[in-house]
């Protein structure tokens, strides 16, 4: 199946619709085009500007709205769905029920930043792409993209909302974190484009997003609207720069962000995404955008704290989008556009405009007639690339951040070696393979450990091993409460450093690494999955090396692109 995938991709690259051509007007797309536009009523019209929620997480399973879908697909012809939590076969099943009902074909659109496995419940996830950061090669992210691209493919999914190229240059953003490449406009913009460039060579339209910039914001807009204080020529020269060269390299869509930005629109809570003078005078005006405009979501918070579902799709169409995300009330959104129409505000030409643009592309990316998904042996085929791909770029990203002492790697299997799981209440791979490997002793050490707890196993490891591993594993991704790391086990990391050789690996997010900068051989891991306990061991074994550099900066001497490679 492997070189069966290697034999489609090729084929893909071939042949698949390049980054200018997903709205490239052509007599037959044109044709399709307007021939699909005449038969519309006014309602259909509008309805084909709306992406619809298919599915969410509700405990550990995921609700379908199926039946919601399909009576508002019946109704009023929406344009296009966008997949969330579930089984690959379930998702797979209702996009092809929906399509068989569809009187236009649908949009089929996903959140997938990390390929389909970021909310396939059942297929693995590429790496954030703050890992990829980490870095030094661009064509691996290339391949990153061009794998998630054959993924949707198979999934049937035309669209896919990624990458982020939003600059993480402000270190308590508690939303986009592990979601940027880094905190340098100029990595950001050439792994963006890689990505881009791999995606839609795939024959899949990618989205960057969320524009201007979400990176420099301390609130979620998720659920209250950020405040972005800086000045025009301040976000032209840095957070504007990557969707300038995302642009430049032809992505086929863009997603705005729910941003509060003054110096772009000055008026009161008025969210960027809905701002004429942000979407069309910036993005199609200034910016020379030709592609498609998705809000971001407008059940978030950041915009419905202010404006009713029905107004924010209203307004979304007159600030100059073209594609509504998730507008909620669909009914209401309908009738408050068609209000605005009769107030002026927007016209039928402008809906036409935009309803063209959506289906010249949905003619380029094949929509023209009934897709359907093959189920067979689907699972296995979306997980298959995953793996391998995943492997490379963590190997890649490992980064030593200090070496104390000259050699920490290979170890010795004559040393007396014991592991402490930091953050663990159980034994996971990472220290079943150290036990395997060098018959390590094993400890854990819980984030809700008590100071006596802590003193306990400190007394335990203290003057008794050659090397201490310490791990600090399963913390938070975003920095609220010290990413839920305690004071008590920050403390006790400290005392084993100090009375012990220690080597401290953090496996997730760097930024947490500011807790532990004065320490001994620290070494970044990026995520705290199997593969990437195998690729630490394989630098711990002296089998590769650790070529990876700091994304962000973490404090003190470690600044973006620092990295001491293993000589």
């Amino acid at each position: 199946m492997i070189k069966k995938l290697i034999i489609f991709s090729l084929v893909l690259l071939s042949g698949g619709v390049q980054a200018q051509e997903f709205l490239q007007v052509s007599k037959a797309s044109q044709r399709w085009a307007d021939s699909v536009y005449k038969k519309l009523n006014r309602r259909e019209k509008i309805a084909q500007l709306m992406v619809l929620r298919l599915s969410e997480k509700s405990g550990d399973s995921a609700i379908f709205y199926t039946k919601e879908v399909s009576r508002y697909i019946q109704k009023y012809n929406i344009g296009s769905i966008c997949l969330f939590q579930g089984k690959a076969i379930q998702q797979a099943l209702t996009v092809n029920q929906l399509q068989q009902q569809a009187r236009t074909p649908l949009m089929v659109c996903i959140d997938g930043e990390t390929g389909v496995g970021m909310r396939f419940d059942d297929i693995l996830r590429f790496p954030n792409q703050l890992t990829l950061g980490a870095v030094a090669n661009a064509d691996l992210a290339y391949q990153m993209g061009q794998a998630i691209g054959i993924q949707c493919k198979r999934a049937g999914i035309q669209v896919n909302y990624a990458p982020v190229v939003d600059i993480n240059n402000n270190p308590a953003n508690p939303v986009i974190n592990v979601r940027s490449f880094g905190e340098s406009k100029y990595k950001v913009a050439r792994f963006g484009i890689a990505l881009t460039q791999g995606m839609q060579q795939a024959g899949v339209m990618a989205c960057a997003k969320h524009f201007p910039g979400h990176g420099d914001v301390s609130v979620d807009s998720h659920y209250d609207l950020p405040v972005i204080p800086k000045s025009k020529s301040q976000l032209d020269s840095l957070e504007i720069y990557p969707f300038k060269e995302m642009i430049k390299a032809g992505v086929g869509s863009m997603m705005m962000g729910h941003l509060y930005i003054p110096a772009i629109d000055a008026t009161v809570n008025q969210a960027s995404s809905l701002s004429k003078k942000n979407v069309t005078d910036l993005v199609r005006n200034d910016l020379g955008f030709k592609g498609i405009n998705f809000t971001d979501a407008l059940e978030m918070k950041g915009v419905a704290k202010f404006y009713p579902q029905g107004e924010a799709a209203a307004q979304s169409l007159i600030a100059g989008n073209d594609m509504l995300c998730l507008p909620g009330d669909i009914k209401g959104s309908i009738k408050r556009i068609r209000k605005a129409i009769r107030k002026k505000e927007l016209s039928w030409d402008d809906i036409q405009a935009k309803v063209n643009r959506v289906l010249i592309a949905k003619y380029n990316l094949g929509l023209y007639q009934v897709p359907v998904i093959d189920t067979l042996n689907l699972v296995n085929e979306l997980n298959e690339l995953v793996i391998p791909l995943k492997k490379e770029i963590y190997k890649q990203a490992i980064t030593v951040l200090k070496q104390t002492d000259s050699a920490i790697t290979p170890l010795n299997y004559k040393q007396k070696i014991a592991f402490v799981g930091v953050g663990l209440k159980a034994e996971n791979h990472f220290s079943e393979q150290l036990k395997n490997i060098y018959k390590a002793d094993s400890y854990c050490l819980a984030y809700n450990s008590s100071e006596e707890e802590a003193n306990a196993l400190l007394q335990q490891v203290q003057n008794k091993y050659d090397v201490i591993i310490v791990g600090v594993h399963q913390y938070a991704k975003y920095p609220a409460n010290n990413f839920g790391i305690s004071q008590t086990v920050i403390h006790f990391v400290k005392q084993v450093n100090q009375q012990n050789k220690a080597i401290n690996i953090a496996f997730g997010t760097p930024y947490a690494m500011s807790n532990f900068t004065d320490l001994n051989n620290l070494i970044a891991a990026y995520e705290d999955d199997n593969l990437m306990h195998e690729a630490v061991l394989s630098f711990l074994k002296g089998e590769i090396k650790a070529n990876g550099t700091l994304p962000v900066s973490i404090g003190g001497d470690y600044h973006f692109g620092f990295g001491i490679a293993n000589k």
